[in-house]
């Protein structure tokens, strides 16, 4: 069983990592969106790895289902013209300013657990998906509702956007 998981974790690495990498170096919207969402797909086999299906099932509801359908009406929305001002080839330093950006938090996280390790609770606390219902529309209610403001406040933007580029 061990092995089975070592494949299944290497397997979404990959998912993980591929989805990443196109979605970076894509120079079309719509491809780096299929990117994003197969990143988003391998972190949910990665919930599933951790024997957490709810998580895994509420990333793909709500990461794929709803915040990459709505990114994906954005990106159709604003009609983003090819030879844009961000249509060009990056230079080589931002590549570098990229990759050191990227790396630097995953250094100094990793210099940190290997230098003060946490000490770790032999079994996870459970919590029931009743208890996470009533905690997500108890005591977390606001900032829930408030991402949902958020994304619609985002796509009437993108809207606005679209709608002031056809009127000039």
């Amino acid at each position: 069983m061990e092995v089975m998981a070592k494949i299944a974790f290497g397997v979404y690495t990959l998912v993980i990592l591929s989805g990443s990498i196109l979605a970076v170096t894509s120079s079309s919207l719509v491809r780096a969106l299929v990117g994003l969402i197969t990143t988003l797909v391998g972190v949910a086999g990665m919930y599933l790895l951790l024997a957490t299906p709810f998580m895994a099932f509420m990333q793909l509801l709500i990461y794929i289902g709803a915040v990459s359908v709505l990114i994906f009406f954005a990106v159709m929305l604003t009609r983003a013209e090819k030879g844009g001002d961000e249509g060009g080839k990056a230079p080589m330093k931002t590549y570098v300013y990229g990759l050191a950006a990227t790396m630097a938090p995953a250094a100094l996280l990793g210099w940190l657990i290997m230098t003060k390790p946490v000490d770790s609770v032999a079994v996870p606390v459970e919590v029931t998906i009743k208890q996470l219902g009533d905690g997500l529309l108890g005591s977390y209610f606001l900032p829930f509702e408030l991402i949902s403001v958020i994304l619609m406040v985002a796509m009437a933007g993108a809207v606005l956007l679209t709608w002031e580029k056809r009127g000039k």
